[in-house]
């Protein structure tokens, strides 16, 4: 578990913990060092101890004092292959009763997983309306089919995500989120999502793309690069032409001089190399 800060936003406007939901992670996305080592699911108990940890590290006894708490479960494991997640959120507001509380499931939907999603909608309407939920599909390209490649699993495509994020929004809802971290590799053709993904009900979110162990080593260059304003606004661009809410998501570049990044301390550890590491993609 971590807990991060919006780099624009001090924490007394927005707090972000970030919370493990497995140990390792199954999927193994080609661009995530936090694939590999599957070692199972964390218990609901061991995903509250997390927050527990960080709530009581940062705050205390007091309790959580943000006007924003984004509780991600999102680093590291992918969510909906552990039911004990849906136990944690069911429990959230009764352990920590604060108006700020926003819980946020990142998810590339695994094939199986139809239950899971299913008790979201009614845990989701039921203790988070109003916009106090966010759910966000990694997508990263336009192309399915290079979308199996970056993420070698049985997936959701975009048609069946697209339906079930017309059951799962209702009006005052957060749009669903559809998170691009492109590569130059990759294809980027907004036009296509229009078929299956209503810009009532979604919206684009685009980060650079990390540069882990395994980005390096696959030689994948990021699409988005924080210093070229130009670029990203092109890119940012060719969304809004298409009517998706588009929001630039640039986090703390400082990650990537240390290589703190999902996964990168195990995977250096586990080659030998020394963990603190400079990366030169930006700088």
């Amino acid at each position: 578990c971590v807990e991060s800060l919006d780099p624009l936003l001090p924490r007394e406007k927005k707090w972000v913990c970030i919370v493990s939901t497995l140990y390792g992670c199954p999927i193994k996305c080609r661009m995530c060092d936090a694939g590999g080592e599957y070692r199972g699911r964390l218990t609901r108990e061991e995903i509250l101890a997390q927050i527990d940890f960080l709530v009581k590290k940062r705050f205390g006894k007091d309790g959580v004092k943000t006007e924003k708490w984004k509780l991600q479960f999102a680093r590291m494991g992918e969510p909906s292959l552990n039911p004990a997640v849906l136990e944690v959120l069911k429990v959230l507001p009764s352990i920590y009763p604060v108006p700020s509380l926003i819980p946020s499931i990142s998810t590339v939907a695994p094939e199986g997983t139809d239950e899971f999603f299913e008790n979201l909608v009614e845990i989701k309407n039921t203790l988070y309306p109003d916009g106090r939920f966010q759910l966000q599909f990694s997508i990263h390209t336009t192309d399915e089919r290079k979308r199996d490649e970056i993420i070698p699993v049985r997936k959701w495509n975009f048609e069946k995500i697209g339906e079930y994020g017309k059951r799962f929004y209702k009006p005052g809802d957060r749009k669903i989120t559809l998170n691009f971290a492109p590569s130059q590799e990759l294809p980027l053709e907004p036009s296509r999502l229009r078929k299956y993904f209503d810009p009532e009900v979604f919206l684009v979110k685009i980060t650079p793309l990390n540069p882990t162990e395994k980005v390096k080593k696959k030689g994948l260059v990021s699409m988005i690069n924080p210093f070229d304003e130009e670029k990203t606004r092109f890119i940012v661009s060719m969304f809004e032409k298409e009517g998706y809410t588009t929001i630039l998501s640039i986090g703390e570049l400082r990650e990537n001089l240390i290589g703190s990044n999902c996964g990168q301390y195990v995977t250096l550890l586990r080659e030998g190399k020394p963990v603190i590491r400079n990366y030169p993609h930006y700088f």
